[in-house]
């Protein structure tokens, strides 16, 4: 065994992946990482919790997040960093998961991690708008300084449902910040197709890095295309000043090994999601932020009160052909809080009368894995009286099949990236407010989310720490849950397992 990393969805045999990553980190990468957390564990302990060492710690988490950095040199530079703010503090954290023998310890202690990770990403991108709170800051380090110590089961339970709150204030925090600077998003079509001009293609989740590159780029003859979780932004009022951000590229982050080769152009990973590169594309591809693969160039941070600096990228774009066209259509988005709440009346009328029996929560991350044309199979079974409530890169399963409307109302309504399951989560609250119900689990109302990665593993903590029940969660439930905590969580909140498409419908549209 030379590494283990049971994070993700995809791990290996639903196990750990021991030689390599599924995910195509090495070895070396993995232990890197583990390092760089032990490290933040000892922070924790030993340096008062502060503002500076909040951010610090939730950066460098976001660094560990999967697909989000493969470049040792970074990572050992960030460890590196953090011995620094250490300095000659006398104290020790366990280093990798099996540091911890008790196996339901070392799963409640990873699912407050994993948990962690999640709200770190989410805190990292509001703090690049300007939004902090330190109370998020110092939950994260309570967390990580809890996780270094022996601890009871129920006092590490208590943590991981006090995580689940965190999630939800974290989201919230974001939401603003986004709202704040570019707008409430609204209901836009999204060109699919190409254009003849030269592009540059951003992906990852920064908001702020496609601002700063639309101003760049908008008198240089290049259009900008978005990629997987770039999506949502094209609903942004803000975005919507620059006729050159063209429309959308491609499909959900693992299919980028093909469609970035198609694109032709520069490519920009602005966070987490990149997967190892190709041969096909790897002169063209940049990163920046947290994001980071060795070989590849890293677009430095933007200076206080500036921008960064993507004139490199947007040379190249200037020498490359068109984008070669996947596919030409339209999808249709920006169903956040805000817009749907808009259409309140409309849409309670609609359930009222019957119209709408049943609201579906199929938010989440995609995947590989085949067992995730589940999530298609659902879509297309799930009669013409639901409407599919979804945020994340999961929506790349159903988005674009033809299921229509419900009296003008989209059968699949895109609320945005990961974290704006926030924002099915306050429509679904103000639901529960207008129908006069006393528990928001009354609403016509099931989830079925899919799950990879560790930013999804906050949402589902955050849903939890709201209330909701009952939700199914696929294709696998998480490697790092233990029997014993896997059942904790199925008696107190009634989690269950996807299984066939046909069946979960069925139970689904019986309230169960």
């Amino acid at each position: 065994m030379s590494m283990f990393c049971f994070q993700c969805q995809e791990t290996c045999k639903n196990t750990g992946c021991t030689l390599n990553g599924m995910c195509g980190k090495k070895a070396d990468t993995a232990n890197l990482q583990d390092e760089l957390i032990q490290t933040l564990k000892m922070l924790a302990l030993a340096r008062k919790h502060d503002k500076e060492l909040g951010l610090f710690t939730v950066q460098s988490l976001f660094m560990t997040i999967t697909n989000a950095n493969f470049d040792d040199e970074r990572i050992r530079g960030q460890i590196a960093q953090a011995k620094e703010m250490l300095g000659n503090a006398n104290v020790q954290a366990p280093l990798g998961v099996l540091s911890c023998e008790n196996e339901d310890i070392r799963s409640l202690r990873e699912l407050l991690i994993y948990g962690v990770k999640g709200i770190a990403a989410y805190a990292d991108h509001a703090a690049v708008l300007g939004k902090e709170d330190e109370t998020i800051y110092e939950f994260v380090l309570k967390a990580l300084a809890a996780t270094a110590v022996d601890l009871k089961a129920e006092d590490l339970t208590a943590l991981v449902l006090e995580c689940g709150q965190t999630a939800v204030k974290t989201m919230a925090l974001l939401d603003a910040a986004n709202t704040g600077a570019y707008g409430h998003p609204e209901v836009t079509k999204v060109k699919t197709g190409a254009g003849s001009r030269p592009g540059i293609l951003i992906s990852g989740h920064d908001l702020r890095d496609l601002k700063d590159l639309l101003e760049q780029t908008k008198d240089a003859g290049i259009d900008v295309y978005t990629h997987s979780e770039m999506l949502p932004a094209h609903s942004y009022p803000e975005f919507k000043k620059y006729s050159h951000l063209f429309g959308n590229y491609g499909n959900a982050w693992h299919r980028q090994n093909v469609e970035f080769a198609s694109f032709n152009g520069p490519i920009l990973m602005t966070t987490n999601c990149i997967t190892p590169v190709q041969e096909s594309y790897k002169n063209r591809i940049f990163t920046t932020g947290m994001a980071g693969y060795p070989g590849v160039p890293h677009i430095a941070d933007r200076p206080a009160g500036g921008v960064k600096d993507f004139s490199a990228i947007i040379a190249l774009a200037k020498t490359c052909p068109p984008p070669t066209e996947l596919e030409k259509g339209e999808i249709t988005g920006g169903f956040a809080h805000n817009q749907v709440l808009a259409l309140a009346d409309k849409v309670i009328e609609a359930v009222q009368s019957g119209a709408v029996k049943r609201f579906v929560v199929m938010a989440g991350c995609d995947g590989r894995h085949k067992t995730r044309e589940y999530f298609t199979q659902v879509a297309e079974a799930l009669p013409k009286d639901t409407i599919i409530l979804t945020a994340g890169c999961a929506k790349y399963r159903y988005n674009k099949l033809n299921l229509g409307d419900i009296g003008g109302i989209p059968r699949v309504l895109d609320a945005g990236q990961c974290n704006d399951s926030y924002s099915l989560a306050v429509i679904a609250l103000k639901l529960k407010e207008v129908f006069g119900l006393k528990d928001v689990n009354q609403l016509p109302l099931s989830f079925d989310i899919a799950w990879y990665e560790q930013k999804a593993v906050a949402v589902l903590l955050a849903l939890l720490a709201l209330g909701f029940k009952g939700i199914r969660l696929g294709p696998t439930l998480p490697a790092f849950l233990s029997p014993g905590v896997a059942k904790v969580l199925v008696e107190k909140f009634d989690i269950k397992p996807v299984s066939e498409a046909a069946p979960d419908v069925a139970a689904m549209m019986e309230g169960r």
